[in-house]
């Protein structure tokens, strides 16, 4: 079982070159588990509620905690979208709605099933 990971555009790459190397490494690690496990656990990847089809990607180090939106096209491609570092309980509505916009101008690009 191996999924790819591919990347739209330049948003997640801006968002992780910003980011410490403690950070990227966590990220890292967290994508090989997506890549490679047959069943990826909740605490690394979640459903949103409400949403058609958009997923968070959830990465924790130390008291940080960080979120990069994605969803799955044709099932094995993971295509990552928009991340943010994630400071209240909830996500920001506006987070989740940049990342449903990135969604449909990807799947309008790509003219993909999901």
């Amino acid at each position: 079982m191996t999924r790819e990971i591919e990347f739209f555009e330049d948003y997640f790459i801006e968002f992780y070159i910003s980011l410490d190397l403690t950070v990227q490494e966590k990220i890292e690690y967290v994508f090989k588990v997506i890549r490679t496990v047959e069943r990826i656990p909740q605490k690394f990847l979640k459903h949103i509620e409400g949403t058609d089809g958009l997923y968070e990607i959830r990465v924790k180090v130390g008291s940080d905690i960080f979120r990069i939106f994605c969803c799955f096209d044709s099932g094995r491609i993971v295509v990552l979208f928009n991340g943010f570092q994630k400071k209240s309980q909830k996500t920001p509505k506006k987070e989740i709605d940049k990342a449903l916009k990135i969604k449909q101008d990807y799947f309008d690009k790509n003219g993909g099933g999901k």
